[in-house]
């Protein structure tokens, strides 16, 4: 069930000022789920180091669940009083690491990573998600609805290093989210060459359905992409 951000509530409690504040933090429209494919985390903008658990199994992980506007802008850093803390994530630190790993250096236990996503991100989320109910609607999310790169290889696309046409991968990608459309964003190998980085899906504001994506990120990909091996 949805849970309403109810300001009136505040009124009596905290000054104007602080309502406000606390209404546009709580107010977004869905969220991105952000999938990247870890082989083409490394390149010519990014380094890339395995975590200190180990190299991640050949799957798309987590890189970002983004409460979001309708018009593409993504608010940031909504409570900078709401500090991260591990310890409210102990169950899910195993599925974690496997489905939302750090690939930046050096390498890490990924602790970092999580709390800047949510120091980041996860303050701008529903006030009925609080640090253990993010982490884990990302986590179900993600393994609820699409294995991306199961269903690509079902119509023929492996992370080979081969290349593959644009419009054929995001048609590809539209099938496997039912219809739903999808984004997905490239970037450039050490020989220049444009690879399939990351994937967005659209949730709805509820972090339960899949929706059709009220805007895409600029895809930042030629005609044709690398989907490098891993």
């Amino acid at each position: 069930m949805e849970t309403k951000f109810n300001c009136s509530t505040f009124i009596g409690l905290l000054m104007i000022q602080s309502v406000a504040l606390i209404c546009v933090a709580q107010d977004y429209d869905f969220f991105y789920l952000v999938q990247q494919w870890p082989g083409s985390y490394s390149g010519t903008q990014h380094s890339r180091c395995y975590p200190t658990t180990g190299k991640p199994a050949q799957s798309f992980t987590i890189s970002g669940f983004w409460p979001s506007y309708n018009n593409g802008s993504i608010p940031t850093y909504c409570d900078p009083n709401n500090h991260f803390n591990e310890t409210k994530l102990s169950d899910l630190i195993s599925y974690l690491q496997t489905d939302w790993p750090s690939l930046a250096c050096p390498s890490s236990n990924s602790t970092q990573l999580w709390g800047e996503e949510w120091e980041k991100h996860g303050t701008c989320s529903e006030s009925g998600f609080d640090q253990h109910s993010y982490f884990l609607e990302a986590l179900t999310v993600k393994d609820s609805f699409v294995d991306i790169l199961q269903m690509l290889q079902v119509d023929g696309i492996q992370p080979d290093g081969r290349v593959y046409n644009l419009n054929s991968l995001i048609y590809n990608l539209k099938s496997a989210f039912y219809g739903y459309n999808v984004g997905i964003e490239c970037n450039e190998d050490e020989s220049g060459n444009s690879q399939f980085y990351q994937v967005y899906s659209c949730i709805d504001r509820t972090g339960i359905s899949l929706i059709d994506c009220p805007v895409l990120p600029d895809a930042n990909c030629s005609d044709s992409v690398v989907f490098p091996s891993f």
